[in-house]
């Protein structure tokens, strides 16, 4: 299942991998997405979350992403964890979150993800947490739609228990953005 919900996630996550310490500055040029990757279509961004869109050989791609507001503990070292919302129209797949953490989690764990008091447990595979089925995507993208702030608590395969909080303000925005790309109807 996670070959067909998942693929060439990996490419975007890559673009957008920024150190923590670069959080409140602009991407070095070789992150930012539309420069490394001239054929993404940069679609609007709103608060913390960005839009962005591109096809490949099974049809596009359109994908939100956000970083954390807040991350504890801090870790310049470490690249600044990113949200993604991903539609693949043509394939049928939409709302497929995901949270990248960039540290190896802990094998076996689940990363809690909490918004507005609603819990979610997410999957794990490598630095990467993934809602378990489609309807939990469905669910938690809603939840963000009229949430406040989602917190993600994730356990490292080495060090203490990490949480990022990102903001919500401008989600809804920014899905709007990537729903109207990929023809989705709420």
């Amino acid at each position: 299942m996670m070959s067909v919900r998942y693929p060439l996630l990996i490419l975007p996550l890559l673009l957008l991998a920024v150190p923590a310490g670069a959080a409140k500055k602009s991407a070095p040029a070789a992150s930012h997405p539309t420069e490394a990757a001239p054929h993404l279509d940069h679609l609007g961004g709103a608060g913390d979350w960005q839009a962005y869109s591109f096809r490949e050989k099974f049809g596009p791609v359109c994908y939100l992403y956000g970083h954390p507001t807040k991350t504890a503990p801090k870790d310049e070292k470490r690249k600044l964890p990113v949200a993604m919302i991903t539609h693949r129209p043509d394939e049928h797949v939409f709302d497929v979150v995901s949270f990248t953490e960039f540290h190896p989690l802990k094998p076996g764990s689940s990363v809690s993800l909490d918004i507005g008091g609603t819990k979610f447990d997410l999957s794990t595979q490598g630095a990467t947490a993934w809602s378990p089925t489609a309807e939990t995507d469905k669910t938690i993208v809603e939840a963000m739609r009229k949430g406040r702030d989602a917190v993600v608590a994730a356990a490292p395969k080495k060090g203490p228990e990490t949480k990022e909080t990102y903001s919500l303000i401008g989600f809804s925005k920014a899905l709007s953005l990537i729903d109207k790309a990929g023809d989705v109807k709420r």
